[in-house]
């Protein structure tokens, strides 16, 4: 039996009075032109705790701690581009340090706070969900599974 080889996504959940904090990607190769929560992916040897505070500093140039990230969903994804198997993590800081910022404007061509109940038609549909699972307190879903 093979074992699975999993790529693991870590997402930023920033909210403020009912928005989030969202980027529209540009030249990543991926969803260009959409709003997505700002993330990246696991690197090999590092813990994904970590790797959701390297993502915050490279793209947003705030500080968070280990400590201060509280993981709010999980999303189990079949990527129907390449059909591979992602497991996506969401995260939510207690606090940060810094001041938000586009810290990546060759990836990231917008930063913008948008309300959770009036998401951009141009949203990646697995961040739309996960935010709306968020939002009813589910701490897991699937998306682009066959039924």
């Amino acid at each position: 039996m093979n074992p699975l080889t999993l790529v693991v996504g870590v997402h930023l959940v920033l909210l403020d009075d009912n928005t989030v904090l969202l980027g529209r990607r540009r030249n990543t190769g991926y969803a260009n032109g959409m709003w997505h929560l700002p993330s990246g992916h696991m690197e090999r040897g590092e813990p994904v705790t970590r790797s959701m505070t390297r993502e915050a500093e490279e793209e947003l140039d705030i500080r968070i701690t280990d400590d201060d990230l509280a993981l709010v969903h999980t999303l189990h994804h079949l990527d129907p581009d390449d059909g591979h198997s992602r497991l996506q993590l969401f995260f939510r800081p207690a606090r940060y340090l810094g001041q938000v910022r586009n810290a990546k404007p060759h990836k990231c061509d917008a930063l913008q706070w948008w309300p959770l109940d009036g998401l951009p038609s141009k949203t990646v549909p697995y961040t739309v969900l996960a935010l709306r699972e968020i939002a009813r307190g589910s701490a897991l879903s699937t998306a682009g599974w066959p039924t």
